[in-house]
Order: structure tokens, then C-alpha cells, then sequence
């Protein structure tokens, strides 16, 4: 049977609303009351209610995090990230997918405010180029901090930490082009996102910086999902003047273009050369040397908590905070030219 403020109060001889003002530290108790309550406490195994809790400060001790698709291990690395400073400051965490669904991502914004959570972490799915007034509009009118990671949303003043996606790209292709290739494709993310429109700007630099003249039969829009990026590798493949190398702007989609490469008995670089945006973990313990541009991704997250706990602490002050993480170029061997 588990012990209510009713009970500390009557065992302690005095009103729940004073065990509330000890629990709450709030207003005034007597010393010697407050010592008698905190000893009942202890002697109860009381632990308060979140829910009771929430309800006499008007907030919880919860943080939202949202993304457009926890399947994706980047977005696993960047809420390990968040946890592992949520944890060192007592924070819990109310994670919510949104399957890249503009509409899953008004409803969890709607959820996380009636849960009286003290701020969001959000990847949003919004667009660039297709400007929501009312989506705007409902973010800022949400009363709650909002942080944004590798995201952004167009006309909005929110903190947030980023990638500076246009210098990954510009080094990966320019690792393609010095390793001796010429005719280098790109799959790019969906380009209504910023992420993916800045990785195309760091390909196309690249190349003109190589004096490479942009074929745009080598530029395929993917949308980061491994299907995006299988489906461009099965095309590349048959064209008759193809490329000998891929830069791919996302690991779902390296992960697809690996895939298409196996299936036609293709090898990695000999066949085709490839360089990643991100890290997956699988292909390393695999075995498989892949090259890849490294964001980094957890440091994102507990970045993006840490100005999530900032605004808490000085709500008043409302300075906007907007951080570019530098990604790094690691080469394994997969970016290689091998003459036939």
C-alpha cells in the first residue's frame, strides 16, 4: 500500500499542506516541524508522485525529444548524446518519432505540452522551401525552450547546434577527385531539407575548385533512406559513360548503395569507390573499410542539451545560441581509384 501526504501529515500532526511546503521546499515550516516531516519521510519509504508533483509546480522533471526517424542510427547516437546530460541532471526523457510526418510532428509537439515537459529537443521535420506559417506559428506559441539539432526551420529564432554540411561534403568529393576520379555522383538527401541542399553546394565547390565540369546525370536525389540510395546504385551501374565513384549524403543510403553493389557481384573500391556522410557502426565491426564523413553526432546531442539547460537556467535572458560543429574526413581505403 503505497503512502500518501495524508498519511506523513497525520503520523507528523500537522496539515498536508505543510508536508507539501517540505516537499516542495515552498514557503514556511518551523525547523523542528520540518526535521519531524523529513524523519516520517524517511521512515515511510515516501517517494512523491511525478504526477503530483507536476501538477503543484505546473512543470516535470521531462525534457521531449523528437526526430523524423529513430530507426536511423545517427539519430541513436544524437539521443545518447542528450541522455548521458539529461542523466547528470536528473532529467527524464519522452521520446517521440515522427516517421519524417509533418502531421506525427504536430501531435507529439501537442503530447510533450500537455505532459508539462520543461523543453524540446527536436529535429524538425519542416521544410525549406515550402515556408508553414502555422507550424512556425505553433512553435513559438508552445510556451516551452525549444532546442534544434541538424535541423532547421525557416524564419525561426531557436538555439541550436549543427554540421557544417557544406565543408563534409566539399572534402569528401575532393577526396573522391584526389584520389584520381573524375566522374564522381552524388545521392543527396531530400532537398527541402538544409542539410541535404549544403552537402550538394560542398559536392558542386568541389568540383569547381578541380576545374570538374558538373554532370548533372551524376547527380541523383535520394531522400536518406536505404532505399534512395539502392535504387541510384542498381542506375549508376547501367549507364553506359557511369561514374567510378559515389559520394552519399547519408549512412541509410550508403547502406543501400552497399547493397546494390553486392548484389551485382561489384567490389568496393575496385568496382566502385564510395565515401559516406556518417558513421555506421555495422560496416566497421563487418569488417568493411568504408570511408566516411564523421559528424559528430553524440557531441551534437549532449551539445544540444546542454543549451536546452541553459535556457532553463536563464529563461529571462532569451539569448539565442547557434553552434556549427566541424565534421572530420576519415579515409579507409574505399575512396581509392583502381585502374582497369
Amino acid at each position: 500500500m503505497s503512502v500518501t501526504i495524508s498519511d506523513i501529515a497525520k503520523t507528523a500532526g500537522v496539515s498536508p499542506a505543510t508536508v507539501s511546503r517540505v516537499l516542495n521546499n515552498s514557503g514556511y515550516v518551523k525547523q523542528e516541524t520540518r526535521e519531524k516531516i523529513l524523519k516520517i519521510i524517511k521512515e515511510l519509504n515516501y517517494t512523491p508522485s511525478a504526477i503530483a508533483r507536476s501538477l503543484s509546480t505546473n512543470k516535470t522533471n521531462t525534457i521531449g525529444v523528437i526526430v523524423p526517424d529513430i530507426n536511423n542510427p545517427f539519430f541513436g547516437e544524437v539521443i545518447k548524446g542528450i541522455s548521458e546530460i539529461a542523466d547528470k541532471h536528473d532529467l527524464n526523457i519522452i521520446l517521440c518519432d515522427t516517421d519524417e510526418s509533418m502531421q506525427k510532428e504536430l501531435k507529439a509537439l501537442k503530447l510533450l505540452k500537455e505532459q508539462r515537459i520543461q523543453g524540446i529537443i527536436i529535429t524538425p521535420t519542416s521544410v525549406e522551401d515550402d515556408f508553414n506559417s502555422e507550424y512556425l506559428s505553433t512553435l513559438e506559441n508552445l510556451g516551452i525552450p525549444i532546442v534544434l539539432v541538424d535541423g532547421h526551420v525557416k524564419y525561426s529564432t531557436f538555439s541550436g547546434v549543427f554540421v557544417d554540411n557544406i565543408k563534409g561534403a566539399y572534402e569528401g568529393t575532393e577526396a573522391l577527385i584526389k584520389a584520381g576520379h573524375r566522374k564522381v555522383a552524388i545521392i543527396t538527401g531530400r532537398m527541402n531539407s538544409k542539410p541535404a541542399k549544403d552537402r550538394l553546394i560542398g559536392y558542386k565547390k568541389a568540383l569547381a575548385m578541380n576545374n570538374i565540369p558538373i554532370d548533372e546525370r551524376y547527380i541523383f536525389y535520394g531522400d536518406y533512406r536505404q532505399e534512395s540510395g539502392y535504387k541510384f546504385t542498381k542506375e549508376m551501374v547501367m549507364m553506359e559513360d557511369g561514374p567510378t565513384a559515389i559520394f552519399v549524403c547519408s549512412n541509410l543510403m550508403t547502406l543501400g548503395c552497399i547493397k546494390a553493389l553486392h548484389e551485382d557481384d561489384l567490389k568496393i573500391p575496385e568496382d566502385m569507390a564510395i565515401i559516406g556522410f556518417d558513421r555506421i557502426e555495422i560496416l566497421t565491426i563487418a569488417g568493411m573499410n568504408i570511408s566516411f564523413i564523421n559528424g559528430p553526432t553524440r557531441e551534437m546531442g549532449s551539445i544540444g542539451m546542454k543549451l536546452l539547460i541553459d535556457i532553463l537556467k536563464n529563461e529571462e535572458k532569451k539569448e539565442i545560441k547557434r553552434i556549427t560543429l566541424l565534421p572530420e574526413l576519415v579515409l579507409n581505403g574505399s575512396e581509392k581509384y583502381i585502374k582497369k
